[in-house]
């Protein structure tokens, strides 16, 4: 089923296989083919951008779950970083010819002997280059054992409005289509992260789409990554660090959402305190325990401690953590986290993992996890396939007069065409867009498309260990429901087009759960 990424990949191989056989012999173009081959076997790349201190690095730490991305504004934050699984820790710096130098990584430190709330720091002052002359580093590769990084190559980029229009313009010709720049686009999906919606935002998401959708869903170009979530970062700070802020900061991301998806520039829009967020995935027990004494103090007067940041962590305030330590607290939970600690542990949440766990649930975190992983990482295959296809386009394009030019339209009717794509666009605008159809209908067509997960038990909302013809049985009534609902007079053409996916959807089910071969294998015999 092309709507799960199936037999996408083997031909998106074999048409770059085939582009090279008649293009081989050009050396640069050879190049990038090979690099569209590569790039389907290699981990999803996810980029994280938005505005200048957006809390990108912080986000990825959070994500990541250790500290390996530096969150205060050195150098290296002014620079597009990789973040890639690897067996040791080891930071490199590149110039732009290629050039490479070992970046030293030191580590900081909080209040007693506890991780200091920036954590690393790459160090590109001494670098030591493998040329005979310095270089000016034109990006980092960070390689870091980690689970999350084994699936997912996370691509941490500067922030769109630095006063420095150079250190801007490296996010733009990394993620914005049409410019300067490789052939296949670094990305495959992008973490858009918004503190307010402004012009420059929707300017920047809209290079980032290339209006790959118009208002209807359909697609009119595929420039640029097909996935983007966006998050309203710094969620706490929304509400001025009260214990409700979350609330005021999803009321605010369903603003955004309501704006920003009836354009088709964001598919979700998920509010994430991240300092939180990350601060909860490195908890430390000697952290946990000046938050029980804190929620020993009575209410009122922990309520005018907690009153702003200095007057919380000033030294005559008599309070049974050490004014150092209540520093720490402050710059690696923010006063909204002290909070939101303190309260949970006099409701009777008791050790440090299962403050953690609670904490990571309030933050946002859990939901952006669900988000990226039923719209990316189950959808990976379709977001490589969709980066490929749309450089071998531009490949083939830019290189007429062969016999390639026959894959051409193939290249592109697959952009257009596979069935997988349209459901992404469809998520797209489908939480905004208000469709005349029942809520249980809206939930079903959600499902159907992949809006809950890609697995079919789960796009037609049955249990996991539902047997094959029952599922086969659901599947084939969908088919019916939604081709009837898109044949409905009334029925406008937005709502038609949707109706009409989820029945491909489902007619894409059918064939998944084909009926398996009802000729019995022949009996073994013991050989004689």
């Amino acid at each position: 089923m092309s709507g799960v990424g199936y037999g996408l990949v083997p031909e998106t191989r074999g048409l770059v296989a085939a582009a090279r056989r008649a293009l081989g012999e050009r050396p640069r173009v050879r190049a990038q083919l090979d690099e569209c081959a590569r790039r389907l076997d290699e981990p999803l790349r996810v980029a994280l951008a938005g505005q200048l201190k957006a809390g990108k690095s912080t986000l990825l730490n959070a994500l990541v779950g250790q500290d390996i991305a530096p969150t205060d504004a050195t150098e290296c934050t002014r620079l597009v970083t990789w973040y890639r699984n690897g067996t040791a820790p080891r930071v490199t710096a590149y110039s732009a010819d290629g050039a490479r130098a070992d970046v030293v990584v030191r580590r900081g430190r909080g209040a007693e002997g506890l991780p200091g709330a920036h954590g690393l720091t790459f160090d590109l002052s001494a670098l030591r280059w493998n040329s005979p002359t310095p270089r000016e580093v034109d990006q980092l590769a960070v390689e870091w054992p980690s689970a999350e990084l084994v699936q997912t190559t996370i691509i941490d980029t500067p922030g769109i409005s630095s006063l420095s229009r150079e250190v801007s313009a490296r996010t733009s010709r990394l993620l914005a289509p049409g410019g300067p720049g490789p052939a296949l686009p670094p990305a495959d999906a992008v973490l858009y992260l918004l503190r307010r919606l402004d012009a420059a935002d929707v300017d920047f998401l809209e290079k980032i789409g290339g209006g790959q959708s118009g208002s209807t869903g359909a697609p009119q170009s595929f420039s640029g990554p097909l996935g983007v979530v966006g998050v309203v970062s710094r969620a706490d700070e929304i509400g001025a660090g009260r214990i409700d802020a979350l609330h005021s900061a999803r009321d605010v991301a369903t603003r955004f959402a309501t704006e920003l998806e009836r354009t088709g520039l964001c598919q979700s829009v998920i509010p994430v305190a991240g300092l939180l967020a990350f601060a909860a995935a490195t908890l430390r027990q000697r952290e946990y325990d000046a938050f029980e004494a804190l929620a020993a103090i009575p209410v009122d007067e922990l309520t005018t401690a907690l009153l702003s940041a200095d007057r919380f962590a000033h030294p005559d305030l008599p309070l049974p953590v050490p004014a150092e330590l209540r520093a720490h607290l402050t710059a690696r939970f923010g006063l909204f986290g002290i909070r939101l600690a303190v309260t949970l542990i006099r409701l009777g949440v008791r050790g440090s993992q299962a403050l953690a766990a609670e904490l990571s649930s309030r933050s946002g975190l859990d939901e952006l996890r669900t988000v990226l992983d039923v719209q990316f990482a189950q959808r990976a295959d379709e977001l490589k396939a969709h980066s490929a296809l749309t450089a071998l386009a531009r490949i083939l394009a830019a290189n007429p007069g062969s016999t390639a030019d026959a894959l051409l339209p193939r290249v592109r009717m697959l952009l257009a065409d596979v069935h997988g794509f349209a459901e992404l666009r469809l998520l797209a605008h489908l939480r905004a867009d208000e469709l005349p159809l029942p809520p249980d209908d809206l939930a079903e067509l959600n499902r159907l498309i992949g809006g809950t997960g890609v697995a079919p038990t789960l796009r037609l909302g049955l249990p996991a260990h539902t047997d094959l013809p029952t599922q086969r049985d659901a599947a084939l009534a969908a088919v019916h429901k939604w081709r009837s609902r898109a044949r409905h007079p009334l029925a406008d053409q937005f709502t038609a087009n949707a109706c009409l996916t989820a029945a491909r959807s489902a007619e894409g089910l059918l064939d998944i759960l084909h009926e398996p071969p009802t000729t019995p294998f022949p009996a073994l015999r013991p050989g004689r």
